[in-house]
């Protein structure tokens, strides 16, 4: 058996390349890590129904870290195996604290099968980065117009969407407001030109997922690689046996990391399998 025994893997950035596809070589070398008795989790801030094509294009059959580890599905048959929970107040709390420094909400629910992503109150808005993230998820919502006095039930995340140093601001004012109740971090998806601060309970990060999956396999901390490149990455390469950070991470993510990896672009995860394996 290899030393590490558990490869967790991010996806933008990491898994998939700058054009969002996952190359010829990478497939290879994750499925000879596979054969040598590598699991093989991604671990992602996408929701469930953006990361599954991966999943389907590696014959995955293991549990997907989703929304940054608040819900964790099993891609064969979409059984949900965790969903991260917050407490109303906390939620309640925070919405308001949103909502009164000018910006919407978007919720998570597991809501897969029910056919939508996410809950929102309108997508008529002035915000340009919303508006964007709306049209490139045309049909993926469901209004629910008293969403910051009456939320849904079943919310494990939500987001802001709007420039890096407002949303960066947001998350101090959260912060601040409610210290040690939430998980917070500013990321940008390469899919749109807004930054999002994401939210979630405390305590819910992508590690918190991966070692939820590594403790009913038996495999210890010090058996987990941990790969990544944003902000959203830190926790699960800090605690893991070896953390990785691609080529194209953020400086604080290398600074993090145990190793550096080639970038996204330039099939980083080739390389990665060759240290598990040598």
């Amino acid at each position: 058996m290899p030393r590490y025994r558990l490869l967790a893997i991010d996806v933008d950035g990491t898994l998939v390349n700058g054009r969002d596809e996952l190359t010829a070589a990478t497939c290879a070398a994750l499925r000879r890590a596979e054969e040598a008795g590598v699991r093989i989790v991604l671990a992602t801030g996408r929701r469930y129904s953006r990361c599954l094509q991966f999943a389907e294009q590696l014959g995955l059959d293991a549990p997907l870290v989703t929304a940054s580890g608040a819900l964790t599905k099993r891609p064969t048959d979409h059984v949900t195996l965790h969903e991260a929970t917050f407490d109303r107040d906390v939620l309640g709390a925070w919405l308001s604290i949103v909502a009164d420094a000018g910006y919407e909400a978007v919720l998570y629910g597991d809501t897969f099968a029910d056919g939508f992503d996410f809950y929102c109150r309108g997508t008529d808005v002035d915000s340009a980065e919303l508006a964007e993230f709306y049209a490139l998820n045309e049909g993926l919502h469901l209004v629910w117009p008293r969403i910051v006095a009456e939320p849904p039930h079943g919310i494990f995340a939500g987001f802001a969407m709007a420039a890096r140093d407002e949303m960066l601001r947001l998350e101090t004012n959260l912060q601040r407001a409610l210290p040690g109740q939430l998980e917070t971090h500013v990321i940008r998806s390469p899919r749109y030109r807004g930054y999002m601060c994401e939210i979630a309970a405390h305590g819910v990060t992508k590690w918190s997922g991966i070692r939820r999956l590594a403790d009913d396999w038996g495999i210890p901390d010090e058996e987990v690689c941990a790969v990544g490149d944003d902000v959203n990455d830190l926790p699960m390469i800090r605690a893991a046996g070896v953390g990785v950070a691609m080529g194209n991470a953020l400086d604080e993510v290398k600074a993090a990391a145990d190793r550096i990896a080639p970038t996204h672009d330039n099939d980083g995860l080739v390389e990665v399998v060759e240290w598990l394996l040598e």
